[in-house]
């Protein structure tokens, strides 16, 4: 039986007892947000994002955070548009690159050489190699706060799917087999990555189901 000295327990707004904060790492791994975003000039973004998740099903509703006002949050607020990218492995290092810091003028698909496809509903354009792609228009963005009502200095931009792309490859017998498409996530740590290679998956069915 666990006692409490086996544990380092910490409040997080004072600091952490660790080599690196783990914080990022315990709810893992976590889908990467890779978000296409056009700027009220036509400037395209492309940015990773590993504080994104899916939210409903119908409407399909997915989001991403924000940590500062980066342009990709500026760009959904003067656009009301964006679009995610899964991240296969293939594509790992290219994706990385995009997370490089670079003033709004700069366009991050020319920066990293990523081939673009056009979308049909909406002006960010998508991955070519990304073997799924949605296309999504703002619904909210939400300020985060602290338990004392502070800003958190982090904004949850929330989008509702309007048009999705997936490449038939990764479809099985009418169905989409994820392992196919070997998506890359964030792991925690300061450089972690996992890959959802086909010989990890393992399938549990609901009871009932």
């Amino acid at each position: 039986m666990s006692s409490a000295s086996d544990f380092y327990s910490y409040d997080p707004a004072s600091g952490h007892p660790l080599a690196h904060d783990p914080i990022k790492s315990f709810i893992a791994p976590r889908p990467i947000g890779w978000m296409s975003t056009v700027a009220a000039d036509g400037t395209r973004n492309l940015a990773p994002f590993s504080f994104f998740t899916m939210l409903a099903a119908s409407p399909a509703l997915l989001g991403f955070a924000s940590n500062g006002r980066s342009d990709s949050l500026a760009n959904a607020e003067a656009t009301g548009e964006f679009t995610w990218n899964l991240v296969p492995r293939e594509l790992a290092e290219v994706m990385n690159e995009t997370s490089a810091v670079v003033p709004p003028a700069v366009d991050e698909f020319e920066l990293a050489g990523v081939d673009s496809l056009p979308s049909e509903v909406v002006r960010p354009d998508r991955v070519a190699a990304s073997p799924v792609s949605i296309e999504c228009v703002v619904t909210q963005i939400v300020p985060l706060l602290d338990r004392d009502g502070a800003s958190a200095g982090s904004w949850f931009v929330i989008g509702q799917a309007v048009r999705v792309h997936v490449a038939r490859a990764t479809v099985r017998d009418g169905v989409y087999d994820i392992t196919a498409a070997n998506p890359v996530m964030r792991a925690g740590g300061p450089s972690a990555y996992y890959g959802l290679a086909a010989d990890t998956r393992f399938d549990l069915r609901r009871p009932g189901m």
